[in-house]
């Protein structure tokens, strides 16, 4: 009788080809991963910036119909939603996983911009329409909010595994950079419609409209990708903590939050009623495309700041780098404020300092509350750290434009000018203050992976008698016994066989 036995049916031939494409899956994984956040982020950028130029299109259209409460509630609709999503999703990606919470914000992203470009009033009702553009734009707000702990925790959690040491720069790229080159673009696409004859309500609707197509771009990758490896082994998704989280980093909460407001209030009406503030300098002899041309020069002088961020966060570390931003921004503010009218008469000049205004927050705050949001906290609590971060830094977002408006005419009384360059000053002093923030409450995790505040967190759980097995998926440890307890035998060698697992542990959820 034969000793020969036939192959088990349960038996998986694995050849080396299949190792090394599961070698390069893994490689290549966290790269894209960094890639396609910076797509997704880019349209959370363009929906906020796109409102500029739409409000001057809307302004042409409806005249006086048109009211700076009706302007404003548009903008404060998007930012309400946006506080949701990054309160919700920041809980859920930590609960559920980053691909969920990726997923979800996709979808309602597509739908809500959608919805704008589509919108339309009962009969034909003005006050309809404006009403349907804030319901439409607080859905989109949710999805947009929602990326923002989804997108940079998965992007930061990525960088660690992509390029040592240069974290800073990777994420900042990939989330802020992308960010404002969505603001870019938000100037680009009107002017081109402009250019081209369009009328205003064709531009205002194609504007809206064009926000779909970048998480439509990174939908199917969404839908193929993993979960970070570092949350796999990290995660805790049920019986959370609190009071031993807040006790231990309250104060972190409280640097991050609190820069990220400061750097909003000041950030989002200098850049969404910039549109506005170059309409009325320009004065009533300047047409849309003019307005619309000095404002993509405006706007491009985010992309120096971010890029300039990115590259000094890993070479002088991101305490110093958000300081010298704030610093930098509130001197230069105050500046422009003081001398204001006579800018004007140089206009050039004047929307030169304007962007570099903006481009030092950028360099600065704008570039670091993100990373540091996305790195100071424990993967088990960053998605929620972050979006609770962001949430508070958004209020500061809708305090600041619910109160430019409103400043200009109370401190003019009745000049425009005069009240605009006092609202330099008193942004300014704000960044000035930010400063002195950033550099009291933000800890400098420069030279630190993000495993370095695991280890740390989990110890300090385990001193306080907490069961630290909660952390991380039980499924994320595949073992070779646990294949052959089903039956499943691997025939490839031993260091393959190894080197294989190890890769099944970590990326397979």
């Amino acid at each position: 009788m034969s000793d020969n036995k036939a192959p088990s049916p349960n038996v998986v031939q694995i050849t080396e080809d299949e190792i090394e494409r599961e070698r390069e899956r893994v490689r290549l994984s966290p790269v894209f991963t960094i890639i396609f956040s910076g797509f997704a982020l880019m349209s959370d950028g363009y929906q906020v910036g796109v409102l500029s130029l739409i409000n001057v299109c809307f302004a042409n259209i409806y005249g006086d119909a048109y009211t700076s409460e009706m302007s404003t509630r548009l903008g404060n609709a998007l930012f309400v939603g946006i506080v949701l999503g990054q309160i919700g999703f920041g809980f859920f990606c930590d609960r559920l996983g980053r691909k969920v919470g990726l997923l979800v914000t996709t979808f309602l992203v597509i739908i809500g911009a959608a919805l704008c470009a589509g919108a339309y009033g009962a009969g034909g009702s003005t006050e309809g329409l404006f009403w349907a553009l804030t319901i439409y734009r607080g859905i989109l707000g949710v999805g947009v909010g929602g990326e923002y702990p989804c997108s940079s925790t998965n992007a930061s959690e990525s960088a660690d595994s992509v390029m040592q040491g240069r974290r800073g720069m990777l994420v900042s790229l990939a989330t802020n950079t992308m960010i404002d080159f969505g603001f870019v673009v938000a100037a680009i696409v009107p002017l081109i419609l402009a250019t081209a004859g369009c009328s205003y309500e064709v531009i205002w609707r194609v504007s809206f409209g064009f926000g779909v197509l970048p998480p439509l771009s990174v939908l199917y990758f969404r839908m193929k990708m993993t979960n970070s490896q570092i949350f796999q082994r990290n995660n805790l998704r049920r019986n959370v903590p609190y009071v031993l989280i807040i006790r231990r980093y309250w104060k972190y909460l409280l640097g991050t939050a609190g820069s990220w407001f400061i750097y909003d209030f000041i950030a989002y009406p200098f850049g969404i009623f910039s549109g506005t503030i170059l309409d009325t300098a320009i004065g009533t002899n300047g047409t849309f495309v003019q307005t619309a041309e000095w404002m993509c020069l405006l706007n491009f002088f985010y992309l120096p700041g971010c890029i300039a961020g990115a590259l000094s966060a890993d070479r002088i570390g991101r305490k110093k780098t958000m300081t010298l931003g704030f610093f930098l921004q509130g001197v230069l503010g105050i500046l422009m404020g003081i001398f204001y009218k006579d800018l004007l008469a140089i206009f050039p000049l004047f929307v030169v300092l304007y962007g570099v205004f903006l481009g030092l927050g950028e360099y600065g705050p704008g570039d670091m509350v993100i990373l540091t949001s996305a790195e100071i906290y424990p993967t088990a609590i960053r998605g929620t750290a972050y979006g609770w971060s962001a949430a508070i830094g958004k209020l500061g977002a809708i305090c600041g434009t619910s109160a430019f408006k409103p400043a200009i005419a109370s401190l003019g009384h009745g000049d425009v000018t005069l009240g605009q360059s006092r609202v330099f000053i008193l942004g300014s002093g704000l960044s000035l203050i930010g400063a002195i923030f950033a550099w009291l409450l933000i800890p400098d995790y420069t030279k630190q992976d993000l495993s370095y505040e695991d280890e740390a967190f989990k110890k300090y759980l385990e001193d306080n008698g907490y069961d630290v097995s909660y952390l991380g998926d039980a499924s994320t440890t595949v073992s070779h016994e646990s294949f052959q307890e089903q039956g499943v035998v691997a025939t490839i060698g031993g260091s393959e066989k190894q080197e294989l697992e190890s890769d099944i542990d970590t990326t397979r959820l």
